[in-house]
């Protein structure tokens, strides 16, 4: 039951000016692309073949004999969710019940805003900020290189790369720039909304 790599959910350009099209050719067909690749290889014919992906991630999280495996599973699964977390025109601010849940649990949407941006920022090295609903409550997260919160028992609402290939090309070394133009101009807050619907 191999794991396809999604087509992105909207053209190459389609975040342009904020991330460029050379930016999510390179990240998408290249870096993603990879971790498919390599995580199909590494299930072909184990038990694991016949899993999901996110039981898979679930089950393996913390083993050190299967780190290789965990790192090509979690980096495939969160590419996709962060694809889904941007859209053209995005940004702005949330509305409906993820508004009313976000200022309920963070006091403001500045306050949350200002909890995301800094776990962006303070991601030492690479990895991944997170807003999750953590036993009801929406939490801001970040975790180092593939971790993500399905590990954690969290249930992931939205997410933003923090590594560097997901920002170099467009913003250099100005990792809270690209942060900046993620929350204002690209972020899919339909999306995050509609998986707290689910949750």
């Amino acid at each position: 039951m191999a794991y396809e790599l999604p087509a992105l959910p909207y053209a190459y350009d389609a975040l342009a000016p904020y991330i460029s099209k050379s930016t999510l050719e390179f990240h998408h067909d290249k870096h993603h692309a990879a971790y498919v690749s390599k995580y199909n290889d590494a299930v072909k014919g184990t038990d694991h073949d016949s899993q999901s992906i996110e039981d898979v991630i679930r089950a393996i999280a913390g083993d050190s004999s299967q780190q290789g495996l965990f790192n090509n599973a979690a980096q495939a699964w969160n590419h996709t969710f962060y694809w889904q977390s941007m859209k053209p025109n995005g940004g702005g601010l949330p509305s409906g019940d993820l508004a009313t849940k976000i200022n309920a649990d963070f006091g403001s949407f500045d306050k949350f805003s200002e909890a995301f941006k800094q776990a962006g920022a303070t991601q030492f090295g690479s990895g991944w900020a997170w807003l999750v609903l953590d036993n009801g409550t929406l939490k801001v997260t970040k975790t180092l290189n593939a971790d993500n919160p399905l590990t954690a028992g969290q249930v992931p609402l939205l997410t933003m790369d923090v590594w560097e290939h997901a920002y170099y090309l467009d913003y250099q070394n100005k990792r809270p720039d690209y942060i900046e133009s993620f929350l204002k101009s690209v972020v899919n807050w339909d999306f995050a909304a509609s998986n707290l619907a689910a949750a």
